[in-house]
């Protein structure tokens, strides 16, 4: 995974050229829509979000208004003038659009990038996600085809496993993810395990990539129920 530099520190009115390059990038480079979201002001020593919510559940990795959506843009000169009025931006990139989202556990995200890899499965970009406020551990988020969000409790059952029985979900229509090198709450930046290049543009369809998914995500998954003592009398 890439090291991310660290721009915390920085003037708010400095563009870390980081952030501004890599937006740019997505929406020049991948046609990627792109929105700005909330960041982290360092405060005295305490981080806060950039929205001043002492409750905000995701500092640094939700949007700036509830109009997010519709104002998303893969134009280079929208995206760049985001940037240069609000430098700190996170990165967002609309889910249910160009791609939608597997999103699993780290642990068992690596698992099956080992598998597929193995398999010789085609395999779209991975971003790794710091661990959000009151969760443990981080997630890998596996970029796939449109419509997996849908698709998802379907392919779930076929292969007998039903809907909210492991952690496996899917980001799809009116959802996100954090673009890297955006700065999430207190634990790091979103990174890419593995980058956006030219040979993973074409991305693949969610139900190449469940099987492994979901093999990982069963192995690794703690037992949710303890064995229940048999009935008296």
């Amino acid at each position: 995974m890439e090291d991310i530099p660290d721009v915390s520190g920085q003037d708010e009115k400095a563009a870390p050229p980081a952030l501004l390059t890599e937006a740019a990038g997505y929406a020049e480079n991948r046609h990627w829509e792109v929105a700005p979201g909330a960041w982290l002001v360092d405060d005295a020593g305490a981080v806060r979000c950039s929205c001043d919510d002492p409750r905000c559940t995701l500092p640094g990795a939700h949007p700036l208004d509830a109009d997010w959506a519709r104002k998303a843009s893969a134009g280079p000169g929208a995206v760049r003038s985001w940037w240069a009025e609000r430098p700190r931006a996170s990165i967002l990139l609309p889910t249910g659009r160009s791609f939608d989202v597997l999103d699993v556990p780290e642990t068992a995200g690596c698992l099956a990038l080992a598998r597929m890899e193995r398999m010789d499965l085609q395999l779209g970009p991975v971003a790794v996600q710091p661990a959000a406020p009151g969760r443990v551990g981080r997630r890998l988020h596996f970029l796939v085809l449109p419509g997996a969000a849908a698709r998802l409790p379907e392919m779930l059952r076929r292969l007998g496993r039903p809907p909210g029985r492991l952690d496996l979900v899917a980001r799809g229509e009116g959802d996100w993810t954090v673009a890297p090198p955006s700065r999430i709450g207190s634990l790091g930046y979103a990174q890419w395990a593995r980058t956006p290049t030219a040979l993973n543009r074409w991305l693949p369809d969610a139900a190449e990539l469940i099987g492994p998914l979901v093999y990982a995500c069963a192995r690794e998954a703690p037992p949710r129920w303890a064995a229940r003592p048999a009935p008296v009398g």
